[in-house]
C-alpha cells in the first residue's frame, strides 16, 4: 500500500451544517489544541457569510462543546478558517474554491476534500472536483450513509472512481474514531489474560446496544428515509461487531485489520427476518416530515451469527432503538457458567461473569466477577474491576478528532474499505425493506415487547444508563 500524503489544505464542504457545528468544529479546536492541525481550512457552504462571520459562528458552536475553551486555541484555529460560498449545483462555486486552495497552499499542495453534505451531492461535488483538477493530488472523504443498500454502494464506488482511485477515497463511520473501540481492540489483542477465552468454548452469547432515550425531535424528514437499520445498525453496530469477533491482524498495518474484518464478515449470515424484531413508538407518525402510515421502524434488534470455528453456536445480539428507557452504547460479553455450582446468586443460579465495553455514557470497560459474601450462607454476587478511560488518559477524544486527523494524514485506520462496506450491506440485505408493519412500543420504554424474549429465557443484560 502506498504510503498516503498528508494533506496541505483542508477543504471542508457543508461546513456550516449540523455536523460540522455539533462535531467537526469541536473536533478542530482540539486538534488545534493538540498541535496537529496546522493547515488551512477552506469550508464550502451554501450561505450568506463571510469569512468572519464564519468565524463568529464557529466560536460559539465550539464553545458550546468544549468546556475548557481557551481563546489563544480558538485564534489559532480561526486564523485558519476561511470560506468560499455557493451552490454545489453551479461550476462557479468551485472556480472559486480553486483559487482559495491555490491561495492557501502557494499555489500546490495536497487537499483532501472532506464531504459532510447529503449523499446525493457526492457525486456531483467530485465531478465538480475533477472538472476544476482539483481531484489531482487530492483525497475525497465522505460521510455514512455509503450507499443505502449493496447495489447503490456499488454504483456510487463506480461514480466516485470515476474521479479519485480508491487509494484516495476516505469512507466515514464515526465509531471507528471511538476511544472505547480502540479500548476493546487493546483488551482483545494485547491481553493474554482474555485471549484464551475469546471463542465459543467459553463465551456464551455477545450483547451490543446502541440505546437512545430521545425521539427523532425535528428529523422526521431524515430519519423516516433511513431508518434505524440504516441509520446505525448496518454501519456502526457492525463495526463494533467486527472488532469483538474478528481474527487477530498479523500486523499493526491498517490492511491487516481490514482484511479481518473483511473475512470475520465473509463468515457471517444474512440477518433472518425470523430472528429480528422490528418496532415503531407510538407517536412516531405525528413527527413533521414522516410520511402517513409509514412502516419505517424506530427500534431494530437481531441475533447475528458467523459460521467460523471461533464462533460457531454462538449468537451475536443486536439492539438499537430511539425513544427507549434509557440511552447507553456498550457491549455485554457473557462468558459460559462452570459446569457445577459451588457459588450460587440469589435466585439459586450460577451469575455468569460479564465483560462489559461501555461507550455511551462513559468511555469505559468493566469485568464482572463473582465473589463470595462473608457472611455464611448468603449468596454469591457479581461485583465490577471498571476502568474508566476518562481517569487513566485525562481526557478522552472526540471520535472526530481521529476521523479528522485522519482525513488529513491519509490514515484508514479510522475508515471503512469497500469490501467491508459491500459486506455490511450483504448481511442486512434480506432485512432492509421490510414492508410488515413494524410493532407499536410506548416511549420510555424498552422496546416492543416481542423483543424481550429474541436473547433466550434470561432476557437482555441491564446497561449502563446515562447519569442524568
Amino acid at each position: 500500500m502506498k504510503t498516503p500524503k498528508r494533506a496541505d489544505v483542508l477543504a471542508l464542504f457543508g461546513i456550516t451544517g449540523d455536523l460540522a457545528q455539533k462535531m467537526i468544529f469541536p473536533a478542530l479546536y482540539r486538534l488545534t489544541e493538540r498541535g496537529i492541525l496546522d493547515v488551512p481550512v477552506v469550508g464550502a457552504a451554501y450561505s450568506d457569510w463571510d469569512d468572519q462571520a464564519l468565524r463568529t459562528h464557529a466560536r460559539g458552536w465550539i464553545q458550546a462543546a468544549v468546556p475548557d475553551f481557551d481563546e489563544r486555541v480558538y485564534a489559532r484555529l480561526a486564523k485558519n478558517l476561511t470560506l468560499v460560498t455557493g451552490d454545489f449545483q453551479d461550476a462557479a462555486t468551485f472556480s472559486r474554491l480553486r483559487d482559495r486552495l491555490r491561495e492557501a497552499t502557494g499555489g500546490g499542495g495536497f487537499v483532501s476534500h472532506y464531504l459532510a453534505v447529503p449523499p446525493s451531492l457526492f457525486t456531483r461535488v467530485a465531478e465538480a472536483l475533477a472538472a476544476e483538477d482539483l481531484n489531482r493530488n487530492a483525497r475525497l472523504v465522505v460521510e455514512k450513509p455509503f450507499g443505502h443498500d449493496l447495489a447503490s454502494a456499488d454504483a456510487l464506488n463506480r461514480e466516485l472512481s470515476r474521479f479519485f482511485d480508491d487509494d484516495h477515497l476516505l469512507r466515514v463511520d464515526h465509531f471507528l474514531g471511538d476511544v472505547a473501540v480502540e479500548g476493546m481492540k487493546a483488551a482483545r489483542f494485547a491481553n493474554e489474560l482474555l485471549a484464551p477465552l475469546w471463542n465459543r468454548d467459553h463465551i456464551a452469547n455477545v450483547q451490543i446496544d446502541l440505546l437512545e432515550d430521545f425521539d427523532v425531535a425535528d428529523r422526521g424528514s431524515f430519519y423516516d428515509a433511513v431508518g434505524c437499520l440504516k441509520d446505525v445498525v448496518q454501519n456502526h453496530m457492525l463495526q463494533v461487531f467486527m472488532f469483538l469477533a474478528m481474527e487477530p491482524p498479523a500486523s499493526p498495518a491498517p490492511e491487516a485489520e481490514q482484511e479481518e474484518k473483511h473475512r470475520v464478515l465473509q463468515a457471517t449470515r444474512p440477518m433472518d427476518p425470523a430472528e429480528t424484531v422490528r418496532g415503531q413508538y407510538r407517536g412516531y407518525l405525528d413527527v413533521d416530515g414522516v410520511k402517513p402510515g409509514s412502516s419505517t421502524e424506530t427500534y431494530f434488534a437481531t441475533r447475528v451469527w458467523v459460521d467460523n470455528w471461533r464462533w460457531q453456536g454462538v449468537p451475536f445480539l443486536l439492539r438499537s432503538g430511539k425513544a427507549l428507557t434509557t440511552t447507553s452504547t456498550e457491549v455485554v460479553v457473557e462468558l459460559r457458567t462452570p459446569p457445577v455450582t459451588l457459588y450460587p446468586d440469589r435466585e439459586g443460579r450460577p451469575a455468569p461473569n460479564l465483560i462489559r465495553f461501555h461507550m455511551v455514557p462513559e468511555a469505559a470497560m468493566t469485568v464482572e466477577m463473582v465473589v463470595k459474601q462473608p457472611e455464611n450462607g448468603q449468596p454469591s454476587e457479581p461485583v465490577p474491576l471498571r476502568v474508566d478511560f476518562a481517569d487513566v488518559y485525562g481526557r478522552v477524544e472526540m471520535p472526530y478528532e481521529n476521523i479528522i486527523e485522519g482525513a488529513i494524514t491519509g490514515d484508514p485506520t479510522y475508515f471503512a474499505s469497500l469490501p467491508v462496506v459491500e459486506e455490511c450491506w450483504r448481511i442486512v440485505e434480506p432485512v432492509l425493506n421490510g414492508t410488515d408493519a413494524p410493532l407499536p412500543y410506548e416511549p420510555g420504554s424498552w422496546g416492543p415487547e416481542a423483543a424481550a424474549a429474541l436473547p433466550g429465557p434470561d432476557g437482555w443484560h441491564d446497561v449502563t444508563p446515562r447519569r442524568r
